[in-house]
């Protein structure tokens, strides 16, 4: 294994211990969701892939069931009970949706596939008409790929110049070199909330506001934030922000674009077909205003309710409970994590979520996620669709254990106990 470029102590363990919420019961939350109720090689299940999906808690699973069984119909096409009962719920999602990030309007929500999906359709909506050549457009060192690769082909397509935020060896953006980047040239900063592949949470507040005092709009990847931490998109004042449905105990085939309806006004939509159109003749169509302008088709429907029941399970909960179970289990992991010999903490970010990146000295990162499979500890190896992090550290690949807050002391313990085999497998 290649060293790690940084190996300090992670600052988690020269601090005082976090503590946990008080009355929170991880334990009769883990089993309001069904599928961690498995086992495996006779084992019980210990998911730590939170941060590729999350798994379903029981009211999401029995509002898809009911609404399959009881109240399913398209929407906004008929003027029967079925069909306007499905379309009273389709809208109420979204209006949960609204609320949920204090989007100042309903319509200004649209309904996509996921955060990539969302991505590609500002960048075909927005970008290209108003990204062209000499331009330039500010991306992260930290960005999964579907942040990355769409403005990349962009720049390329258009003739603008892709720019990076570097970032150090902790994981943390370079702050004065963004603000260095930044000129009147700078059109679009597309940037993610947290990394997915260090958990380090960045200072989006602080990167909009530079952005916007140069005169570009700033897209937000939330894809790992809307499960950890509470959004409110007009405090940000971002321009676009996005998350995916199955990151926030949600259905996956769900994701949402918040975007202020001045650009919606001006965007031209990313697909074309039913329900998004106003007037069509042989010779020419207009389009209605969103969000349908955007929702091209039959939409997600079921998606849709179903993550609309996610989030009134994460708001009967609260986000500031869950986000303080899973600091007292990021700060429980950090700490015993850093006694094995031989393993090193990617990304020490002084602010992250609840995401531990690592290397062993004695094993590859396949090797870990195969070994702990062994002990039904479920976490990902591998680049994480964030090849140019890994380049950073001189790293082909990390472990990564990412906390929900259904997970509970023992898995931390039971990941420690697992990464011991590791190391006795390999002596």
């Amino acid at each position: 294994m290649t060293p790690v470029m940084h190996l300090n102590t992670p600052s988690h363990c020269t601090q005082s211990p976090v503590e946990p919420p008080a009355g929170f019961d991880a334990a009769a939350i883990r089993a309001q969701f069904p599928v961690l109720q498995r086992e495996f090689n006779g084992k019980p299940l210990v998911y730590l892939d939170n941060a590729a999906t999350t798994q379903k808690p029981r009211p999401v699973i029995d509002t898809i069931t009911h609404f399959y069984e009881h109240d399913y119909g398209t929407v906004r096409r008929g003027v029967y009970a079925l069909c306007e009962g499905s379309t009273r719920a389709y809208e109420e999602a979204r209006a949960k949706v609204s609320r949920f990030i204090n989007a100042p309007l309903s319509c200004g929500v649209i309904f996509t596939k996921g955060t990539t999906e969302a991505i590609n359709l500002v960048a075909t909506g927005y970008g290209r008409p108003n990204v062209g050549r000499g331009d330039e457009v500010i991306v992260s060192a930290l960005e999964h790929h579907a942040n990355l690769v769409p403005w990349q082909q962009l720049c390329k397509d258009v003739g603008a110049t892709l720019k990076v935020i570097p970032i150090n060896d902790a994981g943390e953006l370079d702050m004065a070199a963004y603000k260095k980047l930044l000129s009147k040239k700078t059109k679009l900063v597309a940037v993610t909330h947290v990394s997915n592949a260090l958990g380090t949470v960045n200072p989006i507040k602080a990167i909009i506001d530079e952005a916007h005092q140069a005169g570009a709009v700033v897209l937000v990847d939330g894809a790992q934030a809307a499960s950890h931490i509470p959004i409110d998109v007009q405090a940000l004042d971002c321009d676009f922000y996005c998350f995916s449905g199955h990151k926030l105990y949600g259905p996956s085939g769900i994701g949402v674009l918040y975007a202020k309806i001045c650009h919606l006004d001006e965007m031209t939509p990313y697909q074309y077909g039913g329900e998004m159109i106003e007037s069509v003749t042989f010779e020419e169509s207009t389009f209605t205003k969103p969000p349908n302008k955007f929702e091209a088709g039959t939409p997600p429907i079921v998606q849709a309710v179903g993550l609309g029941a996610a989030i009134d399970y994460v708001n009967q909960i609260g986000l500031p409970t869950i986000a303080a179970w899973e600091a007292y289990l990021l700060d429980i992991a950090t700490r015993k994590l850093s006694t094995i010999d031989g393993l090193h903490i990617v990304g020490t970010a002084a602010d992250k979520v609840s995401l531990i990146s690592f290397v062993m000295d004695q094993a590859h990162p396949l090797d870990i996620g195969t070994i702990l499979d062994t002990e039904a500890i479920a976490i990902r190896t591998g680049h994480h669709c964030a090849q140019p992090v890994m380049k950073r550290y001189n790293l082909p690949a990390t472990a990564r254990a990412s906390f929900a807050f259904y997970n509970t002391v023992d898995d931390v313990d039971r990941l420690v106990a697992g990464l011991h085999k590791v190391i006795e497998l390999f002596e």
